[in-house]
């Protein structure tokens, strides 16, 4: 259960709505702060006192007579499947409508580019959800300048931190794994913003599971139960199976653009092999067709096996095998640059690419030595030998 901040947690326009009613005469204590209390936030009676003695917040000015009664004429204004206030609660409100959209988006049919939709939207989510977070522990999250004052946009609003400098905070509550996932969508995005993308939608689909699944663990952890989305998200259903070879057909198929390619090669190769099995980065879900032996399991379509079991060691197998990466040697990759139409790219060509661009450094993620002096390549370093054969096409071809 997620410890309750206490103590005064009132907004600058809601004390002045509190000023307004104090002034009004018709309310005690007690009744002025049942309008200010809810599920997300508990306000001690204590607050309202202050207010009235002026002990704190004096330099607020009270809220106009027409200000209260419109407060009063809404009130309560309240989402209503969540208790949440749409206007105390506004970013934990949009944190959460955002998320479903993106995922309406993503299982919508007939939608080409689902996950470049996705992954924008998700991240107004994921930067709502810890803006939300900041606010209730009191974390100033606007960026200021030199001299201490806050940085403002050219239109006068207050300039807050963007998603990825929010999850570098030294007190940001998210465990690695979901950082690194958040990372990976962030990257991604940069690429999507700059870029022609192409079908990206089953290269990621692991990222985004699991950047769903986290939202929704996050938000129940951070806010409580009653905010999960499961209820509002189910199972998505599919109208079709693959067979392995449709499968081979439908990976040939499907490349990813060069710059893709290379930008998520180049991230796995930044995270261990522990790290990348992290089901907080990347979830992946086996489905296996099964034919059941009691009448009561034949309705369940998603079964869960426990890890470990020799039935789950069975399918981690098969995952393996799938995921294996291919490795090529430097005559490979200039043979396959040849087959693509660059017949006068070479062995001294490839080596220049990668001693400048130092594509050897193990950090870099290209590629890996095996049997202690060779050395070997990635999809990732092939997809950016193609994008440098692509842009020198005079000299090559």
């Amino acid at each position: 259960m997620r410890k309750r901040k206490r103590g005064n947690a009132l907004e600058r326009w809601e004390v002045a709505l509190v000023k307004a009613m104090l002034a009004r005469g018709a309310y005690n204590d007690q009744d002025i702060l049942a309008y200010f209390t809810r599920p997300t936030r508990s306000v001690n009676h204590r607050v309202i006192s202050e207010i009235r003695t002026e002990a704190k917040h004096k330099a607020v000015p009270l809220a106009t007579p027409e200000e209260l009664d419109a407060f009063l004429a809404t009130w309560p204004d309240v989402y209503a499947q969540t208790g949440l206030s749409l206007r105390g609660d506004e970013l934990l409100i949009k944190a959460r409508e955002a998320m479903i959209a993106a995922v309406h988006t993503f299982n919508a049919a007939g939608l080409t580019f689902r996950a470049e939709l996705f992954i924008v939207t998700v991240i107004i989510a994921w930067t709502c959800l810890i803006h939300a977070w900041f606010r209730r522990e009191g974390i100033n999250h606007r960026y200021r300048k030199p001299d201490g004052t806050v940085e403002k946009t050219a239109s006068g609003a207050e300039k807050y931190w963007e998603l990825g400098k929010c999850i570098r905070h030294a007190q940001c509550p998210f465990s690695k794994g979901i950082k690194h996932n958040l990372e990976f969508v962030l990257e991604l995005r940069h690429e999507i913003e700059h870029r022609s993308t192409g079908r990206i939608d089953d290269s990621v689909s692991a990222k985004l599971q699991a950047c769903c699944i986290d939202f929704n663990d996050v938000i129940k952890t951070l806010f409580g139960p009653q905010y999960s989305l499961e209820k509002r998200l189910p199972i998505a259903l599919q109208l079709v199976t693959f067979g392995a070879d449709q499968r081979a057909v439908l990976k040939k198929a499907s490349g990813l653009p060069p710059h893709i390619e290379s930008m998520i090669e180049s991230f796995h190769g930044r995270l261990s092999s522990e790290e990348q099995a992290d089901p907080q980065f990347a979830y992946r879900v086996a489905f296996v067709p099964k034919v059941v032996n009691k009448a009561g399991a034949a309705d369940i379509a998603v079964e869960f096996v426990k890890p470990g079991s020799e039935e789950a060691e069975a399918i981690n197998r098969v995952l393996l095998k799938e995921i294996e990466k291919p490795k090529y040697r430097a005559k490979q990759v200039v043979a396959k640059m040849r087959e693509e139409g660059y017949p006068r790219f070479n062995v001294s060509h490839h080596t220049e690419l990668w001693q400048a661009l130092d594509a050897k450094n193990p950090g870099k993620g290209f590629g890996v030595e095996i049997l202690g002096d060779q050395w070997c390549w990635y999809d990732n370093w092939l997809a950016r030998v193609r994008a440098h054969c692509q842009e020198h096409a005079d000299r090559y071809r």
